[in-house]
């Protein structure tokens, strides 16, 4: 670890995580997201095709140097172990290009504080990348522990508004923004 970096990841030390690129390797890790507790405020489980193109997006995304966006795999810093992903990519919201984020920890890791560690960690990524002002995380309204981890990273509630995800499927969301500092 040489300034706070392993492998090209943000260390997100101070929080009991380290982000690193989404890999090739990393397509366990996202079946095991693909449980039905952790996406029950996603319209439930994705099929294996479905997984297999998001994990070749999440790849894609994470080889790009556009600054369009990265995934990461979370990993608690005192285990080594993966426990969940993170990341933000573009997305026009009213007419305007901002970063949306996006995360998950496995149900066994949940309530350590590591979904807030690693938002903050992929917050202080994209301001490096001096691209957009606001990151966006669009959690259900009945997600209070998502809406919480939006809460503790520094976002502020704009609001309760309509979002299509998965596409075809309209939810109830609370629009979280934070400004990034350059």
């Amino acid at each position: 670890m040489r300034d706070g970096v392993r492998d090209g990841a943000r260390d997100g030390a101070p929080g009991g995580v380290l982000i690193e690129p989404w890999s090739e390797s990393d397509l366990p890790l996202l079946r095991r997201m693909n449980a039905p507790e952790l996406m029950n405020h996603l319209g439930g489980p994705e099929t294996e095709d479905q997984l297999l193109v998001r994990h070749e997006q999440y790849v894609a995304m994470s080889a790009g140097k556009d600054g369009a966006g990265t995934m990461f795999r979370v990993v608690a810093a005192a285990t080594g172990e993966a426990v969940g992903t993170v990341g933000y990519w573009e997305h026009s919201r009213d007419g305007e290009m901002i970063y949306e984020a996006g995360w998950g920890v496995l149900a066994e890791h949940q309530g350590r504080g590591l979904a807030t560690a690693a938002v903050r960690a992929v917050l202080e990524r994209a301001g490096r990348e001096r691209r957009h002002r606001f990151v966006h995380a669009f959690p259900s309204v009945d997600n209070p522990p998502s809406n919480a981890v939006c809460r503790k990273a520094g976002f502020s509630l704009l609001g309760a508004c309509d979002f299509e995800y998965p596409p075809g499927r309209a939810m109830r969301c609370n629009n979280w923004r934070v400004e990034l500092t350059f």
